[in-house]
């Protein structure tokens, strides 16, 4: 059973902290937190999906996952990180108290990493408010809980605040990246000193202080600000209304200076024109690629998900070009009972 996800489906690998290491040390009947914080952990519950096997997102992601979500709505609506429920046909919440509350999907976006889940009842918690990630700086304070209150709470600092380019064709401005490492990270609640919600968990990282700094695990946040724009119409449309961005379906990693392909979404559209694990990827459109990032940028330039975009491979130290028609990645993968 994935368990908040592990690292090496999500952008990393290695170590996994038990928790015995990173949760601060509680003294009975002391808290430990500032009140406000305290305070809000009622709102950050559990979060349990089922995707059936024949789901294309269970061969990576796994058929059974388990995670978090933070209340942010008096009707039970959540906010968690979407790769939670991707293709899920259940949803089950569970509360601070340890009851269960059956929840359907009400919308998702890939762009951004987020999704929402509503409970079919509401959940008597006070919810939580969206905080200004933004005014988080690099050794900000702030605190990371899961489900289980205080004793599922960590105090974590800032340790960086800068783009993250994920192999599975993501891209995040300003990405929270936060230290130690919290053990169950999959949709925990990065919460600030006034008790607010400043960013959803998505990965456990293995240089969470950055290029050229010692390796150092930790965590990635999601910033709240990035779900912000794109709430209301997420809420009431369960889906964007702007074209969906091309997509390829590569897992791509960086490799000694080479975007190396590491994956191939099976029936996808890099692997309908034939490309293999292992090819290294050189241009797009006859451009250049620095980096991850700049391959997503090119790609997402290109125009709307459809559009044929010309590769420059090499393959055994042969050079050759592909033309990709690419696809729309929401069309890939089924939307809940879809």
């Amino acid at each position: 059973m994935a368990r908040g996800l592990n690292g090496s489906a999500n952008g990393s690998g290695g170590h996994v902290p038990t928790g015995r290491e990173a949760v601060e040390a509680r003294v009975p009947g002391v808290s430990n937190l500032p009140p406000a914080v305290a305070g809000a952990l009622p709102g950050v519950v559990g979060l349990r999906a089922t995707v059936p096997k024949d789901r294309r997102s269970a061969q990576t992601l796994g058929a059974e996952r388990e995670g978090h979500g933070v209340l942010i709505g008096d009707d039970g609506l959540i906010v968690t990180i979407g790769y939670l429920i991707m293709e899920a046909d259940t949803v089950t919440i569970t509360d601070i108290d340890g009851n269960d509350w059956p929840a359907y999907i009400v919308g998702s976006d890939y762009e951004s990493g987020f999704a929402l889940v509503r409970t079919e009842r509401p959940i008597p918690v006070t919810p939580l408010a969206f905080g200004d990630s933004d005014m988080l700086e690099l050794r900000s304070e702030a605190y990371v809980a899961g489900l289980g209150g205080e004793k599922a709470t960590l105090k974590v600092k800032v340790a960086g605040r800068r783009e993250f380019a994920g192999y599975w064709e993501y891209l995040l401005d300003k990405a929270i990246f936060t230290v130690p490492a919290y053990p169950l990270w999959g949709g925990s609640a990065l919460i600030g000193q006034d008790g607010s919600l400043l960013g959803i968990g998505s990965l456990l990282v293995q240089e969470a202080l950055g290029p050229g700094a010692p390796a150092f695990p930790g965590n990635m946040y999601v910033p709240i600000n990035r779900l912000k724009p794109i709430f209301q119409e997420l809420t009431s449309k369960g889906r964007l209304a702007t074209p969906p961005r091309p997509w390829l379906g590569l897992i791509t990693l960086e490799h000694m200076g080479q975007l190396v392909i590491g994956g191939i979404s099976d029936g996808g559209p890099a692997d309908r024109a034939g490309l293999q694990r292992g090819d290294i990827l050189h241009a797009l459109n006859g451009d250049v690629l620095d980096d991850l990032a700049d391959l997503y940028r090119k790609l997402w330039a290109s125009g709307p998900a459809g559009t044929a975009v010309t590769l420059r491979m090499e393959r055994d130290n042969d050079a050759f070009e592909v033309t990709v028609r690419t696809g729309d990645r929401s069309r890939y993968y089924k939307y809940g009972s879809d």
